[in-house]
């Protein structure tokens, strides 16, 4: 994980986040089908450079991936470019860990892929 990345541990998160903040769920297609916090936005990491203009310029955002370390690098870059920025430790592996809300594309059971 970069140096020096803000972060949040998930039971340090409200469990009803504010309107003012964003979770940015940075995970491939198929993991956010497999499982994905309801109110997340989705921005694949490997699109997000194209998609900046998706992100509300004025909430904070919490970024996700499956286990942190893809949020880290994710974090790390919007905060170089104005953003307020913090990720979530341990991912969607800890959200489902603490048990917090999950949806599945398919309607079924979610799970973190």
């Amino acid at each position: 994980m970069p140096n020096n990345v803000p972060s949040v541990d998930v039971p340090d998160l409200p469990v009803e986040l504010p309107t003012d903040v964003t979770l940015l769920d940075v995970r491939e297609q198929d993991e956010w089908d497999a499982g994905h916090a309801p109110d997340a936005l989705h921005i694949p990491m490997g699109e997000l450079a194209g998609r900046l203009d998706e992100l509300p310029a004025d909430n904070a955002v919490y970024v996700i991936c499956r286990s942190g370390g893809r949020s880290a690098r994710v974090t790390q870059y919007l905060n170089a470019n104005g953003w307020d920025a913090t990720n979530v430790d341990g991912g969607m592996q800890a959200w489902a860990h603490f048990s917090r809300p999950m949806s599945c594309v398919s309607g079924q059971e979610p799970e973190v892929l």
